[in-house]
C-alpha cells in the first residue's frame, strides 16, 4: 500500500476516491520509565523509552490505516497526516488520510 503526505502521487492518476481513513492509539506511560525519564531530562538527552513508544504507536496507526483502505478497495492513501498529543500520563497518536485507487 502506497502512503504519501501529498495530495497526489507523481506520475499516477487517481481513478477513484474511496473516502477518509482514520486511526488513533492512546498509550499510557510506565511509572518506572517516567521516573528514569525525569532523571534523564535533568541531564539532557533522548528519552529512548518514549521514542520506542512513539515508533510502536506510529507503526500500529499505519497498519490500521492500511487495513481500512484495503477494506474499501483502495490501493493508496494520499494526504497522510499524523498528529501527536500528550496528556496526563498518556499520549495519543492520530493518523488520517484519503483512501484512493491509483493507476
Amino acid at each position: 500500500m502506497l502512503m504519501v503526505t501529498t495530495d497526489s502521487v507523481a506520475n499516477k492518476n487517481i481513478i477513484e476516491v474511496k473516502g477518509v481513513v482514520t486511526s488513533s492509539i492512546v498509550q499510557s506511560r510506565n511509572i518506572g520509565k517516567d521516573l528514569l525519564s525525569g532523571l534523564k531530562s535533568i541531564v539532557g538527552g533522548e528519552l529512548r523509552s518514549y521514542t520506542e513508544m512513539l515508533e510502536d504507536s506510529k507503526a500500529e496507526v499505519k497498519t490500521r490505516l492500511i487495513q481500512q483502505a484495503e477494506q474499501v478497495g483502495a490501493n493508496a492513501i494520499v494526504g497522510l497526516r499524523l498528529e501527536l498529543s500528550a496528556g496526563q500520563g498518556t499520549s495519543e497518536l492520530i493518523g488520517y488520510g484519503t483512501a484512493v485507487v491509483i493507476e
